[in-house]
């Protein structure tokens, strides 16, 4: 079981109530007059999650005063993009396990994940046109595009073991970070603030986004699959030179850059353990922890800016969580 540093308690969690909004929200969105969608999006999203995107949404609005339904509403669009992007990324990398449980197009076959993902990116647009705000189509219509970008990016460099550290950093920006970003930059935008504080939120989630998704790339070398919810090993697997991989062939003997490069560029997941042990040997485990680290506090930083408040203080405790867990 994780950690209670992994988790947020849900009984003592202050964004409790709201969560259970947003998953109203969910709920009442997802329906659909065809069955097969109604059953694929339920078991996706009913699938759970840490929820991260819808929080960022809630507790920069909180931060800064605002209490607005809408609040809702565009928490429960960011989680439909996100499960979108999971639905798509699973049958690229032909995934079979997410969150611990079978993943969508392991159990309702390829096409029908494709399209159902499809089906809650356009109800997402939806239920952003509903709030009728400009400003939230720009930032959220960007942000979908860049998303997409970085998944063409990603699967540009499979199986490169000559990949540059910049350009795998680039590929979190726009896959991951950029999502984060958005939905930080969201509650800011439905508060009314001005650009230049809108531009603080959207660092910190740009931040905390790049930190979170260093971290899950070097569990894939440390963590265990009850931890995880996914099978240790799925990124070798697909060939993906994420930094783990790529420190440690920077650091590694020439015996061990070369078990690294062939295991990247065949996909070598039976080498998964000789390549734990390079990477954990080589230190770049606990480098790849520390650039986590490193991108949380810049996150940290830019919270200056916020006034004191529990929303505030549970955004400086994202930041700690993203970094120091295990799942």
């Amino acid at each position: 079981m994780p950690s209670t540093n992994d988790t947020i308690d849900a009984a003592t969690d202050p964004l409790d109530l709201s969560l259970q909004r947003v998953d109203e929200v969910i709920r009442a969105r997802l329906s659909s007059s065809v069955a097969l969608i109604d059953q694929i999006s339920t078991y996706i999203v009913g699938a759970g999650g840490k929820r991260i995107r819808p929080r960022l949404v809630l507790l920069f609005a909180e931060a800064f005063g605002f209490e607005g339904p809408e609040r809702y509403e565009l928490a429960a669009v960011v989680e439909f993009i996100h499960t979108a992007t999971l639905l798509h990324d699973d049958v690229v990398d032909e995934s079979a396990l997410r969150r611990g449980r079978a993943t969508a197009n392991s159990m309702f076959g390829n096409a029908a994940s494709v399209l159902v993902g499809d089906f809650l990116y356009s109800r997402a647009f939806q239920m952003m046109v509903s709030i009728d705000r400009m400003r939230v189509l720009e930032v959220l219509a960007e942000a979908t595009n860049v998303i997409a970008e970085g998944e063409v990016l990603q699967l540009l460099n499979m199986h490169d073991p000559d990949l540059e550290v910049e350009e795998y950093l680039r590929v979190i920006r726009f896959k991951t970070a950029k999502l984060f970003e958005a939905s930080a930059r969201l509650g800011a935008v439905l508060a009314r603030t001005d650009r230049a504080t809108e531009e603080h939120c959207a660092a910190f989630g740009r931040a905390l986004g790049t930190a979170f998704q260093l971290v899950d790339d070097l569990l894939d070398y440390e963590g265990h699959a009850e931890q995880l919810g996914k099978n240790v090993g799925d990124d070798l697997r697909e060939g993906k030179p994420t930094l783990p991989l790529l420190l440690a062939m920077n650091r590694g003997t020439v015996e061990q850059r070369q078990t690294v490069r062939r295991a990247i560029e065949n996909g070598e997941v039976e080498r998964l353990q000789d390549i734990i042990s390079i990477v954990k040997a080589t230190g770049a485990i606990d480098a790849t922890r520390e650039a986590a680290r490193r991108e949380a506090d810049k996150a940290r930083q830019c919270l200056a800016a916020l006034p004191p408040s529990t929303a505030r203080d549970a955004l400086l405790e994202l930041c700690a969580r993203s970094v120091d867990r295990s799942s």
